[in-house]
């Protein structure tokens, strides 16, 4: 008669690093959108490796964990900063003057539109989760907003103002969540608070 065996693989929690990313690339791209720094040269590789791998890298750890929330979420955005750089280096030539003049600002708008539809359900269910990542998620949504439009030529420097604004917050809240992500892990306890989710969907 053979014997089953059952192995028990035990993965870190994966979402310092994504948080991490995403504090990193929203940090340097606010910058420029604040008028801080000047080029997108020096955006471009942070937004591939910081924003997109490490992302992608926390998505496939989080799946493994079976935690469909923060796969979608890490996989998601970290595939959109891997196009969205794809989408600079366009802008700056890189793939010949042809691909160049066929830009359209336009397409890109839908893509931020769309994106938005994907955070106002995550935040949904971020609620669900802690504050922290609430308000982040929250935040993310004025990003799109201001992006959409801006895209679109809609209000445009009040557009612009406002993904500027909303993706330096961010950064920020994304830093203290990796961080409380990572010490709280560490100390065992809740050594940086991140707010005891809302519970008003779940039964």
């Amino acid at each position: 008669m053979s014997e089953v065996k059952e192995v028990k693989v035990v993965t870190a929690d994966p979402s310092a690093i994504g948080l991490f990313g995403l504090a990193i690339v929203t940090l340097v791209a606010s910058s420029l959108k604040l008028g801080w720094t000047e080029g997108l040269s020096f955006v471009i590789p942070w937004a591939i490796f910081l924003g997109g791998i490490a992302q992608f890298y926390a998505s496939i750890l989080d799946a493994k964990l079976n935690n469909t929330f923060g796969a979608s979420a890490f996989a998601a955005y970290g595939l959109f900063w891997m196009a969205v750089s794809t989408s600079w280096l366009m802008q700056l030539g890189v793939f010949g003057e042809t691909v160049q003049a066929n830009i359209d600002p336009r397409q890109l708008g839908m893509v931020y539109l769309g994106y938005l539809i994907f955070t106002l359900f995550m935040t949904i269910g971020a609620m669900e989760i802690n504050k922290v990542l609430f308000f982040d998620f929250v935040l993310i949504d004025f990003l799109f907003i201001g992006l959409t439009l801006s895209s679109f030529g809609i209000m445009e420097d009040a557009a612009h103002t406002l993904a500027a604004y909303a993706e330096l917050l961010i950064a920020l809240v994304s830093f203290y969540g990796a961080g409380a992500s990572v010490l709280n892990k560490h100390f065992g306890r809740e050594f940086l608070p991140v707010g005891k989710p809302f519970n008003m969907f779940k039964q």
